[in-house]
């Protein structure tokens, strides 16, 4: 095998912990998760990265002037979500961290198992032509069949063409 990227792999018992941890996280975080619809998302107003320093000024303003805000102004909430904000958003940045970090793993490991069949489907082509296995090799060779021109006119990176012999 001329390619190796990914050599540690987890057992049964690892995998339960990490479903676990999964598990746990999820319902950690229930009680306080929703879900936008698309067009709340794009209703609603956003506090983007310019305006976070307007959003705690206007805090600070609010909170040292609260006698001039009407009584249903609830600065304590608006307190509380700007502090849930920011210990969700320092979760979210390891999260996407490790999220993406995962996905280069899964795209290594099936790699590895890609360079492998096709090493293994080449040399069967050419070890196998006298001991009957033409059957098994021409069923391989199902994958590769329509394999003509796509019509980005190039073969995508995870995906390679039949190797040459």
């Amino acid at each position: 095998m001329s390619q190796n990227l990914v050599s540690t792999h987890l057992s049964l018992d690892e995998w339960a912990t990490v479903d676990q941890a999964i598990n746990t996280l999820e319902q950690s975080l229930a009680p306080m998760l929703v879900a936008l619809t698309v067009g709340d998302r794009q209703r609603i107003v956003k506090m983007g990265d310019g305006s976070e320093a307007f959003c705690r000024r206007a805090l600070d303003v609010m909170t040292e002037n609260s006698a001039l805000l009407p009584r249903g102004m609830d600065i304590e909430e608006m307190r509380r979500d700007l502090t849930a904000h920011d210990a969700l958003n320092a979760r979210l940045v390891r999260l996407a961290r490790l999220l993406e970090r995962a996905k280069d793993t899964e795209m290594a490991l099936g790699s590895d198992v890609m360079t492998s069949a096709l090493e293994g489907y080449a040399l069967l082509k050419i070890a196998g032509k006298n001991d009957g296995l033409h059957a098994l090799s021409k069923s391989l060779a199902k994958r590769f069949e329509n394999n003509g021109p796509r019509r980005t006119g190039s073969t995508p990176p995870s995906e390679s063409p039949e190797p040459a012999l």
